[in-house]
């Protein structure tokens, strides 16, 4: 029950105590501390009910979005770019009243301005997990549920979900092309020959490549530990040590005769990207990244008989159904591992 108590300085003091719980607040005029009280004990019962307290008054999904990114790691740009754009797109709406109409406006709203369906699928999971922080950390009776709902729906809206797996790998006249351009190019200042080849020989990402380090290299075991390897669960402390194939060591010992401390390739990802992009850009190839090195650098380790755990080891994947799109079989690739292992040729009696 609240009680009210008036103060010498002419002032009321609200104090509810409920189920356990005790709250006061002082007010100037009585009827406001009446207001109060009541509001405390319509949460209180609630949280009885529930286990959760009621989203406050005047609390926005501005203010749960600011609240989770001040207590949850934001990550890189991406995620930082996303926390901004929900701010803005749905920042206004009262928390107490978002529902699968502020949804739906929203998915309208981002296709309208040319958004991809994995791209509104990937906000709406982002979204998914700030109501789910607001429930389970903040303790707030939220409909954690929502953004899931919402992300279900844009299959009944013909919207893909899923994006589209690549398969491009450059073609052996590709790989040429782009070696004797860097070759040739004496403006050149990142080694971007050097780069390719040392991820075709290992497979890693660009990332993992700018960032390994001379201290993290074993030299007797030819082994280096790739730290924070992406992982879709555990990032952080994934870190893995792979073995160095005969190529790919060659390029490290190179590196090592050149620093002693630091990185072994002391150059942004970024500018790698950019560097090949404006590459394939001036040569004329089309559809290129980076990163299809790694697939074509996966398909090769598969084609000189490795086992799928030891090709997993080098990729980081943790199963064959991650593994398995960034390999490219192809039927020749079948009859040139049997006359390797056989002697026999297709058609052969």
């Amino acid at each position: 029950m609240a009680t009210f108590t008036k103060l010498p300085s002419g002032k009321w003091r609200a104090q509810v105590r409920r189920q356990g719980m005790y709250r006061n607040e002082t007010f100037t005029r009585k009827r406001d501390a009446e207001s109060w009280a009541k509001q405390v004990e319509i949460q209180a019962e609630h949280i009885v009910a529930s286990g959760y307290q009621p989203v406050p008054e005047g609390y926005s999904v501005a203010d749960l979005i600011d609240g989770y990114a001040l207590e949850c790691n934001m990550g890189g740009r991406t995620k930082q770019a996303t926390h901004a754009m929900l701010r803005r797109e749905l920042g206004t709406v009262p928390l107490k009243r978002i529902n699968s109409i502020h949804l739906r406006d929203f998915i309208d709203k981002r296709l309208a301005a040319g958004a991809g369906g994995v791209t509104i699928a990937a906000d709406l999971s982002f979204f998914g997990a700030i109501l789910k922080w607001g429930k389970h950390s903040r303790r707030m009776d939220l409909p954690t549920d929502l953004a899931l709902n919402a992300r279900r729906d844009l299959t009944a809206r013909n919207v893909r979900t899923r994006s589209k797996e690549r398969d491009r790998e450059p073609t052996p006249a590709e790989l040429e092309q782009l070696f004797a351009h860097w070759r040739d190019n004496s403006r050149q200042k990142i080694p971007m020959a050097t780069l390719c080849a040392f991820a075709l020989a290992t497979s890693m990402r660009q990332d993992e490549i700018c960032s390994i380090n001379i201290e993290d290299v074993d030299v007797a075991k030819r082994t280096v530990i790739i730290r924070d390897r992406k992982d879709p669960k555990n990032k952080e402390g994934n870190h893995q040590t792979v073995p160095l194939l005969p190529a790919a060591w060659a390029i490290v010992e190179s590196a090592l005769q050149l620093r002693k401390v630091g990185r072994v390739f002391p150059y942004q990802a970024s500018s790698v990207s950019t560097a090949f992009t404006r590459a394939c850009t001036k040569l004329k190839i089309f559809d290129l990244r980076f990163h299809d090195l790694r697939h074509k650098a996966t398909t090769d380790l598969f084609n000189v008989g490795l086992t799928i755990p030891q090709v997993a080891l080098l990729t980081g994947h943790k199963t064959w159904t991650q593994l398995k799109r960034y390999t490219h079989t192809k039927p020749a690739d079948v009859h040139a591992a049997l006359l390797a292992l056989t002697g026999t040729k297709p058609g052969a009696a």
